[in-house]
């Protein structure tokens, strides 16, 4: 692995960029990344690359007129010509009256989120994790495939005010699709953590396998409402829908499900039931990310709903201003308070549901209702007196999570997921695993 850009190098350079421009305002954004990747299909490894990049995204203001450039090229001739084309574009530029002031100077709190199980990580390795999932699958006479992906990475950002930033962070994922040689069964599993070593391929690969294994002869339910068992991933792909429409100006402007009839927003309402907390935390061990956006606004601890009542909306600058607040970003990864016990633990006290690993082709269908629709995917079980009796056809769901979290019927612990349907390293997801009353499906699927 090539040497990850320090915080010294990163002041330099940045200190670079913005001598050379004249406008009145200059940002720059410096994105450092050392990693890698492989991927395996049918039992076999069909890439393996590792990936070295430095970028730099320099904003040029003149007035309520701004432009950006991105490049890689940091000789000084190079980064000149960079600047340049950024300002004459930001000449040429429409003013923009939502243009907010540059940050001055601030300073940020050290978040550890930089382990060297997960920056050191070598091709070898990499092979070894993925060898781990093919022997699993092998040994029980199934076809594995997946995607593991991982890197160390440092961002800086920096302005003509005096702002400086600096952030150093690791991440990895792996995910696996384990399926039966006729194509009749399907599991899936999945782990991310900035720290490797609790990524366990392993323990993975077991239970993707035995999934596909108990999917198979699937029989068909009739499309209905059910007591769902909704596994962490299943209630990280939803809970982040929600997660993502917290936006205060959305629903000061009627068009969000936050939005209060008559004007403004649910501020101080509860909207979901009194056992959901919703927080970020760029701090928190379960989280770790980033302790400022982009621009350069420190980012904290925001508990977005508390016992089933909404206390924050994500802020912008620029509308905060307007409504004369502070901003809150939307940033720090997202985390879902919960209580004791495994997805297993949960189903033994299902009298009659359905047990869901994850949902996939989930699309908008009313976005002021947060109304969804989706399909459940690799691994969807009757439950029947507390155990799991056997699989069923994988069904589409229209439902809400807001409705989902208004049916709670029990909650175990959180812990970190997968939350995006590509598999890769995405934002900081943490939920438990929940059971819930009256979801509803409205068709079956024939694919597995």
């Amino acid at each position: 692995m090539a040497d990850l850009l320090t915080e010294a190098e990163a002041r330099e350079l940045c200190e670079r960029i913005l001598g050379h421009s004249s406008a009145d305002g200059v940002e720059v954004r410096v994105d450092a990344a050392d990693g890698g990747d492989a991927r395996f299909a049918v039992n076999q490894m069909t890439t393996s690359a590792d990936v070295h990049d430095v970028r730099a995204t320099v904003t040029c203001r003149f007035g309520n007129r701004s432009a950006a450039v991105t490049f890689n090229a940091f000789e000084d001739p190079e980064i000149a010509e960079s600047v340049a084309r950024a300002e004459r574009m930001a000449q040429l530029a429409p003013e923009d009256p939502e243009l907010m002031p540059l940050l001055s100077g601030t300073s940020y709190g050290a978040v550890p989120a930089f382990f060297e199980t997960t920056a050191g990580l070598s091709a070898v390795e990499r092979t070894d994790a993925v060898v781990k999932v093919v022997e699993t699958a092998v040994g029980a006479g199934l076809q594995s495939s997946g995607f593991l992906q991982h890197h160390a990475q440092a961002q800086a950002v920096a302005n003509s005010a005096g702002l400086f930033g600096y952030h150093r962070t690791t991440a990895a994922s792996l995910t696996t699709t384990v399926r039966t040689p006729t194509g009749t069964g399907s599991g899936w599993a999945g782990g991310s953590h900035n720290d490797w070593s609790r990524v366990a391929p392993g323990e993975l690969a077991a239970r993707a396998a035995e999934k596909a294994q108990r999917s198979v002869d699937a029989s068909e339910v009739v499309p209905a409402s059910y007591v769902v068992v909704l596994e962490p991933t299943a209630v990280g792909n939803l809970l982040q829908l929600l997660a993502f429409s917290l936006d205060a100006r959305a629903a000061d402007e009627g068009r969000s499900f936050f939005s209060q009839r008559g004007g403004g927003n649910k501020i101080g309402q509860r909207v979901v039931d009194q056992r959901v907390t919703l927080l970020s935390d760029p701090k928190d061990p379960d989280i770790l990310e980033r302790p400022f956006t982009e621009d350069g606004l420190p980012v904290g601890r925001t508990v977005w709903i508390e016992k089933g009542v909404l206390r924050h909306l994500a802020y912008s600058r620029y509308w905060a201003d307007k409504q004369g607040r502070d901003p809150v970003p939307m940033a720090g990864g997202i985390k879902m308070e919960g209580g004791q016990g495994t997805a297993a633990d949960l189903v033994a006290n299902v009298e009659r549901g359905l047990l869901i690993t994850r949902f996939w082709y989930i699309r908008s269908v009313d976005r002021r209702s947060l109304l969804y629709t989706g399909l459940t995917r690799d691994g969807t079980y009757l439950v029947e007196d507390g155990r799991v009796t056997g699989a069923v056809k994988n069904l589409r769901f229209n439902d809400s999570p807001v409705a989902m979290l208004n049916n709670l019927v029990a909650v175990g612990a959180p812990v970190r997921v997968v939350a995006s349907e590509s598999g890769g390293i995405g934002a900081t997801v943490v939920v438990p695993p929940i059971v819930v009353s009256n979801f509803r499906f409205t068709s079956v699927s024939d694919a597995v």
